[in-house]
């Protein structure tokens, strides 16, 4: 195949993937634009709508100790459509409105299909299509694509439940159409991605794939860079479950208008990834060479945003300088989940063990949501008002300057890499 044919069947399957990451989400982050509606309709608090996702993140996260072993073991042919097409029955089964322990069952089945058998598979087969030089492009392009079809599809559901009132039903029908929708793109993707190549050994003799995916799994786990890389998305991702809450914190202290809430949940949570994704690729790629670098900086300024924000008198705002504040730091941490898997080419993680270290990153990075929902919803839930949010707001600052310090690691560690090569050619 010429290069230029290469480049296009590159491009084509990213695509694909973008299909599968923009769907696949949906259900299991219903309350990015229908927090309120789940409120009223399934008739769930803060605290409750928290406990379903922190009992999602529990299970993704020890899900994803089973994924450093899978994602390398079976074909993406298989995980990604499987995944896709299970999580529109569970959402089939979510739009019936089951009582509390229902929608934890629900979380719990979304967090298997979602984060253990579908993410890491989808960040190993973005990684292996570019090369070093284009991890921050690729990535940046996945996010921005997402972003793009999460707005598309979010939209939709949305203006389904505007036309079923705005009501119960019409919050029945928006389940109902993310179902089906992923659904269909699982299917789609069955046929349009290949099998993984199987590793072959001398006189053409496959390795017992077993083994591989073991050894690979062994070899990831012994790899320090590894692990300061996932602490290093763990402080990202603190910091971004944060922002559902900029929701309900424009409806209660701004008095945003509810018919306006599901608008600004699509824009804060999926527009912005059309933005930051494309952006931080390229600062990552162009302006620092080196993401773990953009990553260090970025934390340094959402920290010194997020203490603007704090100090704000909000009572005495108007309602767009309050969307305006909150949807120019979700911008900047969008940019940073854009590229927080990039740094595993810059450590060197091995191709074959590609899988097993973006589970690692995953289990550790995505880490949060095991609490911090349950946390920031319980904050809420104990001092409503304003003070409730300032102590969210204080504790993403903090998981900020965290991320700061540990960044600050990983550039030194991939400084002193670099130097060691360099030196051992010399």
């Amino acid at each position: 195949m010429s290069k230029k044919g290469e480049n296009i069947n590159k491009w084509f399957k990213l695509i694909v993937l973008i299909l599968g990451g923009g769907t696949i989400y949906k259900l299991a982050s219903l309350k990015d634009a229908f927090y309120i509606p789940m409120m009223q309709y399934m008739h769930l608090t803060h605290t409750q709508i928290g406990n379903a996702l922190s009992v999602g993140g529990i299970i993704s996260t020890f899900g994803f100790i089973a994924s450093i072993y899978i994602s390398d073991r079976f074909s993406k042919k298989i995980l990604l459509p499987a995944s896709l097409i299970a999580t529109g029955c569970v959402g089939i089964y979510l739009s019936t409105f089951p009582g509390p322990v229902g929608i934890l069952i629900t979380w719990a089945l979304l967090a298997i299909c979602n984060d253990m058998l579908y993410w890491p598979v989808l960040l190993k087969s973005v990684r292996l299509l570019g090369n070093e030089n284009e991890q921050g492009r690729m990535f940046g392009f996945l996010e921005a694509g997402r972003g793009v079809v999460d707005t598309i599809v979010a939209f939709s559901a949305l203006g389904i439940f505007a036309w079923l009132g705005s009501s119960e039903a019409g919050l029945r029908g928006a389940i109902l159409f993310y179902s089906i929708t992923v659904i269909v793109v699982g299917i789609v993707s069955y046929f349009l991605l290949e099998h993984d190549v199987i590793v072959k050994v001398a006189k053409d003799k496959n390795v017992n794939r077993n083994k591989l995916a073991f050894d690979g799994m062994i070899k990831a786990l012994k790899m320090p860079e590894i692990w300061v890389v996932a602490f290093t998305i763990f402080s990202v991702y603190s910091v971004y479950c944060g922002l559902t809450y900029f929701i309900p914190f424009l409806k209660d202290i701004y008095g945003l208008p509810v018919v306006l809430v599901g608008s600004y949940g699509i824009i804060n949570q999926y527009c912005l990834k059309m933005v930051g994704g494309p952006v931080g690729g390229f600062l990552a790629d162009k302006k620092f060479k080196s993401a773990s670098k953009y990553l260090r900086v970025a934390f340094a300024v959402a920290a010194i945003a997020m203490t603007v924000i704090i100090m704000m008198p909000h009572q005495s705002l108007n309602v767009y300088s309050g969307m305006t504040m909150t949807l120019s730091f979700g911008a900047i941490i969008f940019t940073m989940r854009a590229v927080f898997f990039a740094p595993m080419e810059e450590i060197g993680v091995p191709r074959e063990i590609t899988g097993a270290a973006m589970s690692i990153g995953s289990f550790i990075g995505y880490a949060p949501a095991m609490f911090c929902f349950s946390l920031y919803g319980r904050m809420l839930d104990k001092t409503p008002g304003i003070q409730g949010y300032r102590h969210v707001f204080m504790l993403m600052a903090a998981f900020a300057v965290m991320g700061f310090v540990i960044s600050s690691i990983l550039c030194k560690m991939i400084s002193k890499k670099k130097s060691a090569i360099v030196e051992s050619e010399a």
